[in-house]
């Protein structure tokens, strides 16, 4: 099977380093990989991906701070902040072409072309 997908290109250098740098992780690709479909709190992330849970929390901000997560939130009845992340993303595409790297980001439409 085959999947078809359409990329946004990214531009900026320190952006593209980062997503580099996301898919040598795999911390990163567990967390975005878990969170993909759902939102899930850090606790079921760091748990269904085997992440340490400060690490969940440390590459979760991360990844927020860039863009590539999006966080709902509500205050329950203890007045505790409970959160969850979900994916932005469905995939980083990253090429070498003539001496320079191409990285293009998949939105997560929530469904996949194929």
């Amino acid at each position: 099977m085959q999947v078809l997908q359409q990329g946004r290109p990214v531009e900026e250098e320190v952006a593209r380093d980062f997503l580099l740098e996301i898919q040598a992780d795999r911390y990163c690709r567990a967390i975005l990989e878990s969170a993909s479909d759902l939102p899930k709190s850090a606790k079921q992330i760091s748990h269904e991906c085997g992440v340490p849970i400060s690490t969940a929390y440390r590459r979760i901000q991360q990844m927020h701070d860039h863009k590539l997560l999006s966080i709902s939130g509500t205050i329950n009845e203890d007045g505790k902040k409970f959160f969850l992340y979900k994916s932005k993303i469905r995939a980083i595409v990253s090429f070498f072409d003539a001496g320079v790297v191409k990285v293009e980001i998949v939105p997560n439409t929530g469904k996949l072309d194929v």
